[in-house]
């Protein structure tokens, strides 16, 4: 049962039981929205050869998308108290995704960022509202908090005066505001760090990671099951869909098989591994795209040539591979995979010249898994006759 009120003190970072709460899990859910339509877009530029502004857009829009997840998730890391106010101001943030998720064929179609600013904006502003009353109620983090509020609110009229300036300038402004972002955590940070939970935010990274693993399932089941419906069942058809199946799970297996809690020992570690998640988020969900890109291709109905169609599941692969291996593989420092992590991912790369590349990037990813597996059942074996 929650409490109509009470002060939003510090949680404890070394908090027994720490979870995920109903609240949050909601919250992401209302994100399911604005990836899957961020995704669909991004399918549609690529399959009419819109490559360089399908990209761009998808790029700029899942900024969006992850910044308004991130912000929240390391706050109610350390703020969460579940009481009506927080309940409610979580509320207008959910409000705000919806928004956001509603301009993005806009700003897709027309490079209007109109509608999709103002969702921005509206979430951003009730973390303005967290930060002050986290500033009264925290007096160890004062400083720090009143600069996230400080620092979020100017940046939003940023974002809101970008509206205004002339499109010849409108990706410099983009990426300005995008770095501005970026900058207030650290420098609000600096003043007294906040008490986030190292075990709670990794696992809320992880439930975010399956959302996007589901919207990737989900993109190339719905584009397979259109192709069926209109009588295109074959046998390539479904083999396509059973290595499909493979790459997700392998990305699901190769992500979560290292555990990241450890490495958020620093305020520079966590920052870097909090932020390096952009792509891993952007990768994963791109890859959906690009399964939905190779079921038209082979379909006949997509409008571009047979490299840049492979291109457009093998490229996020390798990204997913070389991002994860940076974040969480190569601080851990052991087992083959180590090295089978970027070895995998230039193979992956390789694969798009072959004649069906869906296929041989799964070959590759299930090979990179049992290297892992193999590498595991190493340091168990080792473990055990140390004994």
């Amino acid at each position: 049962m929650t409490t109509l009120y009470r002060r939003m003190t510090a949680r404890r970072s070394d908090e027994d039981h720490r979870v995920a709460t109903p609240l949050e899990l909601l919250f992401d859910l209302s994100f399911v929205v604005a990836v899957a339509s961020a995704a669909a877009k991004l399918h549609h530029a690529l399959s009419e050869n819109h490559i360089g502004s399908g990209v761009l857009g998808y790029l700029l829009v899942f900024f969006a998308i992850w910044w308004g997840w991130l912000n929240f998730t390391w706050f109610a890391s350390a703020y969460d108290t579940d009481d009506v106010p927080y309940r409610l101001t979580t509320l207008v943030q959910v409000a705000g995704v919806l928004v956001l998720a509603a301009g993005v064929p806009r700003a897709f179609d027309h490079s209007d960022y109109t509608v999709i600013t103002l969702g921005y904006v509206l979430m951003r502003l009730a973390m303005v509202a967290q930060w002050l009353r986290a500033s009264r109620a925290d007096a160890e983090r004062k400083v720090c908090a009143r600069r996230y509020a400080i620092g979020i609110t100017v940046v939003q009229v940023g974002w809101v005066a970008r509206l205004f300036l002339p499109d010849d300038v409108f990706l410099v402004g983009f990426l300005t505001m995008v770095v501005a972002e970026l900058a207030v955590p650290v420098w609000a940070e600096r003043a007294g760090q906040t008490t986030w939970h190292p075990h709670h935010v990794v696992e809320r990274y992880g439930l975010f990671t399956l959302i996007v693993l589901g919207e990737s399932i989900l993109a190339a089941t719905g584009a397979i099951g259109a192709a069926l419906d209109a009588g295109h069942a074959s046998f390539a058809l479904i083999s396509l869909a059973a290595a499909g199946l493979v790459i997700v799970f392998s990305l699901w297996w190769l992500y979560f098989d290292y555990p990241a809690h450890h490495l958020l020992d620093t305020l520079p570690r966590a920052i870097t591994w909090g932020y390096g998640h952009y792509l891993v988020f952007a990768s994963v969900a791109a890859v959906g795209a690009g399964l939905e890109v190779s079921v038209d291709y082979d379909l006949h109905v997509a409008h571009l040539p047979t490299l840049a169609a492979g291109l457009t599941t093998t490229v996020p692969v390798a990204v997913f591979l070389v991002v994860v291996w940076a974040l969480q593989v190569r601080p851990a420092r052991r087992g083959p995979a180590l090295w089978g992590f970027p070895v995998a991912a230039v193979l992956v790369l390789a694969m798009t010249f072959t004649p069906a590349p869906i296929h041989a990037v799964a070959v590759v990813l299930a090979a990179l898994v049992a290297v892992v597996i193999s590498g595991r059942r190493g340091a168990t074996d080792g473990a055990i006759s140390s004994t």
